[in-house]
């Protein structure tokens, strides 16, 4: 038997996809992956050479730090305030996490009861709304404004009577969309006008093009009352399977999830929290190069698309295209389509939820070169349309 409340999950969007990603290969398909958002860059040179200086310490055999290793909080510090002018105290308001990801899930189950609503922007990574949902509490989400924030006014007040938290994510992931500090500063005074967390996920923190610099919401004044923030290295440091990130913010919140994380696990990695001290603390060298292969990138994508006809706005942030689907398209027919012919995956937009539905993902984690034969295969099936035998 098992839980009542991971029964009531659906099955994950991302399982199928990779079962039929798998299919194909396993017919003989060659594949060109831009669904999955895993960096593809090497781990920095400074990284590497800091895990294998730890690997060769035979004290880190022992448990680790429960809320961070000295060198990581000190790291962490010296990145915010370097960063973003935000001074915290690393002993109460920060702890290490084995990713963004896992500490969002971990945020929302040491916060929530049962008949708790989570507000949740409408298009969404997954866990949002499945953390909630393991935590017996509902996800409510939230309709996008036309200029890509959140319309908070559209939430009921029977919602709003048993929110709990409210969750951003900026730049967004698929969507791309990134908001000003004073956009989040509304947010900041919604969250304390009714009493709840808000939990900012900042994993593209560093990812941005055209003189665009993502802002914290730790900038706003008084935000350490109200909110925790995100942040990894997987991302901006190509570290995705190192696992290694970091929250920092309201005191009490911090203290909730300590209380939590340490009934279930024993901190994180030592050797991960050494390779992400390493990152933080040569991020004004480091993150330039990772910028510089996405923008690249972007750009090879952005040209590609306008030479076929497609135009579209290069993104301010992120490592994404988040597109329409071709008319006469289904979501899964368009995903399918594209697996059979050119042997181009892309994530359906459904995977980040119903109002996700129309849209798909490409995600920048091939060569300049590849990525255009990726968006000649998109372009080529486009002007195709869609073949009569595939099912949706």
């Amino acid at each position: 038997m098992t839980a009542r409340h991971l029964d009531a999950i659906p099955p994950y969007v991302f399982y199928e996809l990779d079962a039929r990603r798998a299919a194909m290969r396993a017919k003989g398909k060659s594949l060109i992956d831009v669904g999955i958002g895993s960096p593809d860059g090497p781990m920095p040179d400074v990284v590497v050479e800091a895990l294998q200086q730890i690997a060769q310490d035979r004290s880190v055999a022992g448990y680790p730090y429960f809320q961070a290793h000295p060198a990581y909080a000190a790291a962490v510090a010296g990145y915010l305030s370097d960063r973003f002018g935000v001074v915290i105290d690393p002993a109460r308001e920060m702890l290490a996490l084995a990713g963004s990801k896992e500490g969002i899930a971990e945020l929302l189950l040491a916060h929530c009861n049962p008949g708790d609503v989570v507000l949740v922007p409408e298009v969404y990574y997954p866990v949002y709304a499945r953390a909630t949902q393991l935590a017996g509490a509902e996800p409510v989400f939230v309709p996008f404004r036309a200029d890509g924030g959140m319309d908070l006014d559209a939430v009921s007040a029977e919602h709003l009577a048993r929110a709990r938290v409210l969750l951003v994510n900026y730049p967004s992931n698929p969507t791309t969309h990134a908001v000003s500090l004073d956009e989040l500063a509304r947010y900041v005074a919604f969250a304390e006008s009714r009493g709840l967390l808000l939990l900012s996920d900042l994993a593209y923190s560093e990812l941005s093009y055209d003189g665009f610099v993502v802002p914290s919401v730790l900038q706003v004044p008084g935000a350490s009352r109200v909110a925790v923030e995100t942040h990894t290295c997987s991302k901006s440091f190509s570290m995705a399977g190192v696992r290694i990130a970091f929250v920092a913010g309201k005191q009490d919140a911090i203290a909730r999830l300590d209380a939590y994380r340490s009934n279930i696990g024993y901190g994180v990695s030592t050797l991960a929290q050494h390779a992400g001290a390493a990152a933080f603390t040569h991020h004004a060298s480091l993150v330039p190069v990772t910028v510089a292969r996405y923008r690249a990138r972007r750009d090879a994508v952005a040209a590609a698309l306008a030479q076929g006809g497609w135009q579209v706005s290069p993104p301010n942030a992120t490592m994404y295209y988040w597109l329409d689907v071709p008319s006469g398209f289904g979501d899964w027919e368009w995903v399918d389509a594209l697996m059979q012919g050119p042997g181009v995956v892309v994530t359906p937009g459904i995977a980040f939820g119903a109002a996700g539905q129309g849209k798909f993902r490409v995600s920048l984690v091939q060569p300049e070169a590849t990525m255009v034969r990726a968006v000649k295969g998109i372009l080529d099936v486009a002007r195709a349309g869609p073949p009569s035998n595939t099912a949706n």
